[in-house]
């Protein structure tokens, strides 16, 4: 883990983390979108993003390996002090760490800024795990301390099949 470098992502990352998360989008369910975004659209979403929250890239020997960001947990000031956290990796840099110190990272931003409560939203098997889907990132985020707070059944449909969505959370600072 020590030649895995956090740093805050920029619009110019934009190909390269598309690049990561195109992988996500053609090959698996763990995103409900079915199209990938251009580049630009991308960009945007960064920019949108960088707006209030962080947006962080985890570097191996100087390449971007993975990223996380945070964004509103809902569009109201009632939530301010909520975020929902995301994650993806390349699929050749699991294992290696970067998950665990973006996570990190992230939560230490996030709680710096004031925010109280985590939200992670996965889509996860509705039975058991198939080629598209498995429980690895719901694993990862318990792993992280994140506990099931939902579960909404066969609310995803993509490649011809339903799968269920659950809410993880964790709480990174107290409630005053």
């Amino acid at each position: 883990m020590s030649n895995i470098i956090i740093r805050n992502a920029t619009e110019a990352d934009a190909k390269r983390l598309l690049d990561i998360y195109s992988y996500y989008v053609v090959s698996t369910a763990i995103t409900f979108e079915y199209d990938v975004p251009t580049e630009t659209e991308f960009k945007g979403r960064i920019r949108n993003t960088l707006k209030k929250y962080p947006y962080l890239a985890a570097e191996k020997d100087g390449e971007i390996i993975g990223y996380a960001y945070a964004g509103h947990f809902i569009n109201r000031a009632a939530y301010d002090y909520s975020a929902e956290v995301t994650i993806y990796l390349d699929r050749g840099a699991k294992g290696q760490g970067a998950g665990r110190l973006l996570y990190t990272a992230l939560e230490a931003e996030l709680k710096k800024m004031g925010i109280t409560n985590l939200y992670a939203c996965i889509g996860v098997p509705v039975d058991k795990e198939d080629e598209y889907l498995n429980y690895n990132s719901m694993s990862f985020h318990e792993h992280m301390g994140y506990t099931l707070a939902g579960r909404f059944n066969k609310c995803g449909y993509k490649f011809g099949r339903w799968y269920d969505m659950v809410w993880l959370e964790k709480n990174i600072n107290e409630h005053f």
